[in-house]
């Protein structure tokens, strides 16, 4: 697993900034995605994918501890289709 700790450190090697500083930049980056999807736009980044929310209809499920019928609300989630050249980059 990578952290976003790690991340940040990465970002600040390879660009000559201080840990502060890439872990400004990494959160910065991560901020402007969740505002994107809170006013419901997506966020496209060419060659690694798009993050978009889709709405989630109420659907009735089943309570795995009783076997009972209940509806699960309605609701919104992030959803993450990486790019074709990410996928590529995976398959090989």
């Amino acid at each position: 697993m990578t952290t976003t700790n790690e991340i940040a450190d990465k970002v600040a090697e390879e660009h000559g900034l201080t840990k502060a500083q890439g872990k400004a930049v990494v959160e910065a980056i991560i901020a402007s995605i969740t505002d994107a999807a809170l006013s419901g736009n997506e966020t496209s980044l060419p060659g690694f994918g798009k993050f978009k929310v889709k709405d989630a209809p109420e659907r009735e499920g089943r309570n795995p501890a009783t076997g009972a019928a209940m509806k699960i609300a309605a609701s919104k989630k992030l959803t993450f289709t990486p790019a074709k050249a990410l996928k590529d980059a995976l398959n090989k």
